[in-house]
């Protein structure tokens, strides 16, 4: 009995069309300064368009996961692409959004010259012919977050909003796919943490761009966050808010008994206790 030929043709690889990647894509990540690990086993992957919060004590390794998407830390385990391709500095598709900190005031870098950075702040030498375009990519953004009236004041004169206006300008004008905020809201008063927020989110759904975002309050940007990614001495939760933030939750994160509480809009987590964790805003200690 003669088998007839398969008329099934055999797809290569390379001929396979190609799947659709996350904006960042953690696999089995871990990371350890010496015997202490911060986080093992991290599968994650962060579509375009998606605001995950990264939240967790201090010391968590909130701060570190920024680090080595931005390329300034290398993973101790598992593999990491940001943007398409491993992390590394001077990569255009990636912003930054730091903390807000003071600038001395005696500064004479004005607000335009900060936000000029994002474009070529990593080259060296501009060129004649790239300026008018370069003049304009930087009044455009600006304009979208509401600094024109400043550009040109020398950013050790304004105030911290202002001058989070300009980083998060900055982190924008190079047009990236991926915004990493590092607790971009620290020291802000209320007014401002909405404004702040309210542009990384705005710029989000323009253009797609995913966001991940640390922070140790969620309150002010709970009604924008998709996924929550919580770090606690090791342990980790992925998930949609309305999963994470519950007391079953976060009681076997910290090994201990915690409530979280919902007032109006607001969360409120009780009894997360620990050196690690006693200025978190979100974080209430009973001392019950």
């Amino acid at each position: 009995m003669t088998t007839a030929p398969s008329t099934t043709t055999d797809v290569t690889p390379a001929d396979r069309p190609a799947q659709p990647r996350g904006a960042v894509s953690l696999r089995g990540a871990a990371l350890a300064y010496g015997r202490r690990v911060l986080w093992e086993g991290l599968d994650l992957e962060v579509q375009p368009g998606e605001f995950l919060a990264i939240l967790g004590p201090n010391g968590s390794g909130k701060t570190s996961l920024m680090r080595v998407l931005l390329g300034l830390q290398p993973l101790s385990g598992g593999s990491v692409e940001i943007a398409g391709r491993p992390p590394g500095r001077g990569n255009r598709e990636i912003g930054y959004v730091p903390q807000q900190r003071s600038l001395d005031p005696t500064l004479t870098l004005r607000g335009r010259d900060l936000v000029g950075l994002g474009l070529d702040g990593h080259a060296w030498g501009l060129g004649l012919r790239g300026r008018a375009e370069r003049r304009a990519r930087v009044d455009e953004v600006l304009a979208a977050v509401g600094a024109e009236g400043y550009a040109d004041a020398p950013i050790g004169l304004l105030s911290g909003g202002e001058q989070q206006r300009l980083r998060v300008a900055q982190a924008l004008v190079g047009d990236p796919r991926v915004l990493l905020c590092d607790e971009p809201l620290l020291s802000l008063d209320l007014a401002h943490q909405r404004v702040v927020s309210d542009l990384i989110d705005a710029r989000r759904r323009a253009s797609n761009t995913a966001v991940l975002f640390v922070t140790h309050e969620i309150n002010p940007v709970l009604p924008l966050v998709d996924r929550v990614l919580y770090l606690v001495d090791g342990r980790f939760r992925i998930g949609p808010p309305s999963e994470v933030m519950t007391s079953e939750t976060l009681s076997e994160l910290y090994g201990t008994t915690v409530d979280v509480v919902r007032v109006r809009d607001q969360i409120l987590v009780v009894g997360a206790t620990g050196t690690l964790c006693e200025d978190q805003p979100h974080h209430v200690v009973d001392e019950s």
